[in-house]
């Protein structure tokens, strides 16, 4: 019974040591992406060029409704912008790799892109559009027409047109390009039926070459859209800030303005864009 009291003092020290030992091993906590963007002084904003969002004016500078938008975030968060353009396809494995800290270009919410990164609440309602050859698909009287093993539907690789596309015209030959440009030069051509992109480029570039090209579906849009920011997982506190910012800018009217200016029509920015 003597050596109780010293066995029972033993088992107590040891298991402080490896309780010690066990807390030493746990690594500190990661640094969020809020506190990475304070201590850094700039907001990174991985984003793709494409009209109204994003594009460059005739000096060579990035302007457009994302850009605004990011601009405001950064202003608001008391830091610097830098933006990170990125072609469309490699953008998400860009920011998961921390290329940048978030994706403000368009993205639209779909359950496959939320697999890999988390969404804010959306900032924008856009919706697709199709442009189409009126030398190749005017005599079309419904969208099923489309449907065809004749049709060549082009798209911008990467983007959701191309799963519209797939999805809505599984028998019609998609070709899928960089950018919406190109994707577009292809109807004007005559090389593609028609071509899907986010609202209201495609209206934008019907009125560009009125002659040659006009909206499909009696100008309505395909679909209905809900962009939002794109974020790593594993971080609520990034996620919550952004997604209430989002609130904020909604219920005070700027996104709203903001949206419409680009949006609306192009009379207040079409000549400060660079040409193609």
């Amino acid at each position: 019974m003597k050596f109780l009291k010293p066995l029972k003092g033993f088992a107590v020290a040891a298991a402080l040591a490896v309780t010690s030992v066990a807390a030493s091993s746990v690594p500190a906590a990661a640094e969020g992406v809020l506190e990475e963007i304070q201590k850094r002084g700039k907001l990174r904003v991985g984003m793709a060029t494409f009209v109204p969002w994003a594009m460059r004016d005739k000096e060579g500078n990035l302007i457009g409704f994302e850009i605004d938008v990011a601009k405001k975030v950064a202003a608001d968060m008391g830091v610097e912008i830098e933006f990170v353009p990125t072609a469309w396809s490699g953008i998400i494995p860009a920011l998961i790799a921390k290329k940048f800290d978030v994706i403000i270009g368009g993205m639209s919410i779909t359950p496959q892109r939320n697999l890999t990164v988390n969404f804010t609440i959306p900032y924008a309602h856009s919706g697709q559009q199709m442009a189409s050859n009126t030398a190749l698909a005017g005599e079309f009287g419904a969208l099923d027409d489309y449907n065809d093993t004749s049709v060549t539907i082009a798209c911008r690789r990467g983007a959701t047109p191309c799963n519209i596309a797939e999805n809505r015209f599984p028998k019609a030959t998609i070709r899928k390009f960089d950018d919406d440009a190109q994707a577009f030069q292809e109807v004007v051509n005559g090389n593609a039926h028609a071509m899907i992109s986010s609202a209201p480029k495609p209206r934008f570039w019907a009125d560009a070459y009125p002659d040659k090209v006009f909206l499909a579906n009696d100008g309505e849009n395909l679909t209905r859209g809900d962009e939002a920011f794109a974020l790593r997982k594993g971080d609520p506190d990034a996620l919550n800030f952004f997604s209430n910012w989002i609130l904020v800018n909604s219920s005070n009217g700027w996104l709203q303005e903001t949206h419409d200016y680009w949006f609306k029509d192009q009379s207040a920015w079409k000549d400060m864009v660079a040409s193609n």
